[in-house]
């Protein structure tokens, strides 16, 4: 098989060629990948995705996977139903 072809962020269809050439072209860390071709932007978040795409950043520039910097989370960290925040919203008010 095709090392290259390997899909690494299911939820964009990026393959580890994809990512290879960001990598190539500069980006550093995750979220300079993530800004270009959206991975772990899907429904999943980067669970799938950021610690392979972690991988070929330390194996790139020969630096451990602590050094590799990892993306930062924006709430809600986790999915969240929305009734929940449905139900929060006082209606009417405007407020929760």
């Amino acid at each position: 098989m095709d090392n290259q072809n390997t899909v690494l962020c299911r939820c964009e269809d990026l393959t580890r060629e994809r990512i290879l050439e960001c990598i190539q072209e500069g980006c550093q860390t995750i979220d300079e990948i993530k800004r270009i071709t959206r991975a772990g932007m899907g429904p999943c978040q980067g669970r799938t995705c950021r610690m392979l795409i972690a991988q070929e950043l330390s194996s790139y520039y020969r630096v451990t996977m602590e050094e590799v910097l990892m993306s930062g989370f924006r709430p809600p960290v986790k999915p969240v139903p929305m009734g929940v925040l449905a139900d929060s919203y006082e209606e009417g008010s405007g407020q929760k």
